[in-house]
């Protein structure tokens, strides 16, 4: 394989990406969350402020995968490049969105897994889309290895500081790690559950199957956004709720069932103020990694 023929491929690799990023914004009826019909428990963005912060990501995105295709050091040195490269991503993104953080936490886990796969592609001699089981299990090993130690780095001069984040404060008050700690632990939410599912759901109608792998992700993901806007107790909650709809046989029988009940679940959440936005980031990533499978 020529370099141009990698750099044709890293090319299409970012274009799946924000294509992923989109697929996840327009799905609708997601329960609290901005999509094509609803804004959800968000009174300060819509479905054009999503759009306009994926296309502003679209060069970084291939930034980061060009990163791993041409990186020669350790994975840990290709962290902090692009790193740098997501804090330039994340101020076009602020500029082009009025200052609303819209993908924060989904521009830092594309960041990881857009370079590892750059890396990726430059090391397999023989690299094609779509991917192998195998050569998808590469890139989760390299992301994992990019974020080795990666809580204790970002959170061990905590005391030290006068201001925290949010993510910050969870982790101080609840221990809990969010998407660093999915990140170090190789992104196991995806490994182990998302992708599986994708794989063994491939001829159910798109829009049916991603709805049902966001419930699934709701039910017992981590996710600071929903800790931080209601609690623990608004967490709990949402778990439950989605757990419940998972566990209906109307999740399974009709797209229209499914969608009365996220619909009412919306409804819902939209008065509590709650979003489980970790779960939506979550989903970018696995529409991602099932694009590049061919599996969607």
């Amino acid at each position: 394989m020529t370099l141009q023929d990698k750099q044709m491929i890293a090319q299409k690799a970012a274009q799946l990406a924000i294509q992923s990023l989109l697929y996840e914004a327009t799905l609708f009826p997601k329960p609290g969350l901005v999509d094509a019909l609803t804004n959800g428990a968000h009174h300060d963005m819509d479905i054009y402020t999503f759009i306009d912060s994926s296309v502003s990501l679209t060069p970084f995105f291939i930034q980061y995968v060009f990163a791993g295709l041409t990186h020669q050091e350790s994975p840990k040195s290709l962290f902090q490049k692009v790193r740098l490269i997501g804090l330039q991503g994340e101020k076009e993104m602020l500029i082009d969105t009025k200052g609303i953080n819209t993908h924060k936490g989904a521009n830092f886990s594309f960041a990881l897994f857009l370079s590892a796969l750059g890396k990726i592609i430059q090391q397999e001699p023989n690299f094609s889309l779509p991917l192998s089981t195998i050569t998808t299990g590469k890139i989760f090993a390299y992301v994992k290895e990019m974020s080795a130690d990666l809580v204790r780095e970002d959170f061990q001069h905590l005391d030290e500081k006068k201001e925290l984040t949010y993510g910050e404060k969870l982790y101080q008050i609840h221990g809990i790690t969010g998407i660093r700690g999915e990140a170090e632990a190789g992104y196991p939410t995806l490994l182990e559950t998302a992708l599986p599912f994708l794989r063994k759901h491939t001829t159910e109608e798109k829009q049916t199957k991603l709805l049902q792998l966001l419930l699934l992700l709701m039910s017992f993901i981590e996710d600071s956004n929903l800790i931080h806007r209601g609690g623990i107790t608004g967490w709990n909650y949402v778990k439950s709720e989605a757990e419940k709809i998972l566990k209906e046989p109307i999740s399974y029988s009709g797209k229209d069932k499914l969608k009365e009940a996220l619909t009412s679940l919306d409804q819902k959440l939209t008065t509590l103020n709650l979003s489980p936005g970790g779960a939506a980031d979550l989903l970018a990533l696995s529409i991602f990694l099932g694009k590049l499978e061919g599996i969607l």
